[in-house]
């Protein structure tokens, strides 16, 4: 990993390369490198550790110049951050490869490869897929039937792209568990691992699928083969969100600005979808209703953020659908033997609906005798979305700061349109289903006038500056935003911070209560209030410093030691999500306070495409 840009053109194509590689920093990257079958038939590489700026400067110092071309961002995984292990990866000076992914059995591969000759200037499993395409061309396969044979002996995960000074005019991509797609150029063709990296040159894509191998040729020649070998077409798909959705534009950055979009984003989310007084079945895609009439048991699986959502999800599904409801991280699902309940839906969420492990465990449930499956996802062309039985598109357009934010909301919002969906098939009180329709109807305005108190939470940030621990407290619903609310916090400030639910602070938590941790809870005005204030209080008489945001009929008073933030009303229901919002504010505050990379934090990336 981490982020793939490529282009066969009429053109110079450095400039595009370079401004790929740019729309893709925000995925979290390492080293930088870029290869181009030059116009006198030569390939010559630039590679740099750092950032794409650091390769910039070198393209700047030696130009390449040609117009079929491969480029880079690499998210270390085999092999330290160095240039020696950027990508591309060449065999000799004919044959250049990047990738994104990981080849299980590269270890394998490379005692091979050494035992016949072949010399390894790097630690990465990418530079063994390079030597074996290399040696399939000198026994004289083209470059398509190279790679093809080599895709055979891989076990692992890869996108990948190819070029050879023997075929100079060709490109060759394939996927294999990490996303890449084809855009579609006037008289020329780019791949990429992400659209956004493209959206310069074109707005018409195809989204390679499993197993796929693609040739690209000069003048716009698209060839696209299946698992099989044999020749496929695949849809082209115009990308719905205009450019100005990789522009930061007047914030900061990437990540503030996205805080401020979930206001129309979730009106975006809900347009179409809600009735006069309930959800619209529909929604979910044809033969939504026969299928959610059957259900019984729900099975939730994702990631990070997404599991978050999930966990909330249960609370809400169980408490107004009355569905026993199960959520679990993608990664410890696909390794244990599950047993399914009967008529269980399989619901997975993900932003970018190409996370390795929730695929996985997609693919995994299906051998596992689940009623069907539901993708809730951001991205329509993604693997999660084809190969689900119901999809729920939220509508956040592009992300670009690693921490998630507006994916979040939606998400939840989607979660709560299922929530209304079963619920509607299940006999839930139908004026408690008007309520919340009116309620998420009103939930973009209310999330403006939260927005409005920036200014307040970032004079509340200054608190934390100089701390190194933080603990968040929820209960019920709010426990999983508190999960959310530390997740974010440690993700771009990297003060250390855990979440637990109220009550449990006397059973082990309490002990590292004390003026130097402080203490975030939100306080919605739910039936779990009582019992939460008396949780603080518990917190007040160690000493801790409390920031407690709190609904503004509470009664909850500032005071020495409690400090609390005032939000307006919102149904308790929805509750959960508008919480959300400060406590997103709030760690970018005191990540930009602690002058950390908001956007993009050390060590991570955006979309988890590999193990």
């Amino acid at each position: 990993m981490c982020g793939i840009v490529a282009a066969v053109a009429e053109r110079n194509v450095q400039g595009i390369l370079l401004e790929g590689l740019k729309r893709l920093e925000y995925r979290g990257y390492d080293s930088a490198g870029m290869a181009i079958l030059t116009n006198e038939g030569r390939l010559e590489r630039q590679r740099a550790a750092g950032k794409v700026a650091a390769l910039e400067a070198c393209l700047d110092a030696s130009p390449l110049v040609g117009s079929v071309g491969i480029a880079h961002t690499r998210w270390a995984t085999h092999g330290k951050p160095t240039e020696h292990n950027a990508h591309p990866h060449q065999s000799g000076d004919s044959l250049a490869v990047v990738h994104n992914g990981i080849i299980e059995n590269f270890e394998m591969l490379k005692t091979e490869l050494e035992g016949q000759g072949y010399a390894f200037t790097s630690q990465t499993d990418t530079e063994v897929i390079a030597h074996l395409v290399g040696r399939e061309f000198t026994l004289g396969q083209d470059l398509l039937a190279s790679v093809q044979r080599v895709l055979a002996t891989l076990d692992g995960a890869y996108a990948l792209g190819v070029v050879h000074r023997g075929e100079p005019d060709t490109l060759i991509g394939a996927r294999k568990g990490s996303p890449l797609v084809v855009g579609v150029g006037i008289e020329e063709a780019f791949l990429a691992s992400d659209p956004l990296a493209l959206l310069q040159v074109t707005d018409r894509f195809i989204y390679l699928q499993e197993g796929d191998v693609v040739r690209l040729r000069r003048g716009g020649s698209i060839e696209i083969f299946d698992a099989a070998g044999q020749l496929v077409e695949r849809p082209i798909q115009v990308f719905e969100h205009g450019d100005g959705a990789a522009s930061k534009g007047e914030y900061r950055h990437f990540m503030l600005k996205e805080i401020y979009e979930q206001p129309q984003v979730i009106a975006a989310t809900l347009e179409g979808r809600l009735g006069e007084r309930s959800a619209l079945i529909e929604s979910f895609g044809n033969g939504a209703e026969q299928l959610l009439s059957k259900v019984k048991q729900v099975h939730i699986v994702a990631c990070g953020t997404s599991y978050h959502a999930g966990l909330v999800a249960r609370y809400w599904l169980e408490q107004y659908a009355g569905i026993p409801t199960q959520v679990e991280v993608a990664s410890e699902f696909r390794y244990r033997r599950v047993v399914v309940p009967e008529n269980t839906l399989f619901v997975t969420l993900s932003q970018s609906g190409e996370t390795a492990d929730t695929l996985a465990a997609l693919r995994f449930a299906r051998e596992l005798g689940y009623l069907g499956s539901l993708a809730i996802c951001n991205v329509p062309g993604s693997s999660l979305v084809r190969e689900s039985d119901l999809t729920l598109m939220t509508q956040a357009g592009p992300e670009i700061g690693v921490a998630s934010t507006k994916a979040f909301t939606t998400q939840l919002v989607a979660l709560m349109l299922l929530t209304l969906g079963l619920g509607k098939v299940n006999d839930m009180d139908e004026a408690r289903q008007a309520e919340i329709v009116t309620a998420l109807r009103g939930l973009p305005t209310v999330m403006g006038r939260v927005l409005g108190l920036d200014g307040d939470i970032e004079a509340l940030s200054m608190a934390f500056a100089e701390k190194h621990h933080a603990l968040f407290l929820g209960r019920g619903a709010h426990f999983p935003i508190a999960l959310e609310g530390a997740l974010k916090l440690k993700e771009i400030s990297y003060i250390h911070a855990e979440a637990y639910p109220a009550g449990e602070l006397k059973h082990g938590p309490l002990a590292l209560v004390d003026s130097e941790m402080p203490v975030i809870s939100v306080a919605p005005n739910d039936a779990l209030l009582d019992k939460l204030k008396s949780n603080l209080q518990e917190v007040r008489a160690r000493g801790g410093e409390l920031y407690v945001f709190a609904d503004e009929s509470v009664g909850l008073e500032n005071a020495e030691g409690l400090h609390v933030l005032r939000l307006p009303y919102i149904d308790e229901a929805l509750a959960p999500i508008l919480y959300t919002l400060p406590l997103q504010l709030l760690s970018y505050h005191v990540a930009v306070l602690k002058g950390t990379d908001v956007d993009q934090p050390r060590n991570l990336a955006k979309s988890v495409t590999v193990e």
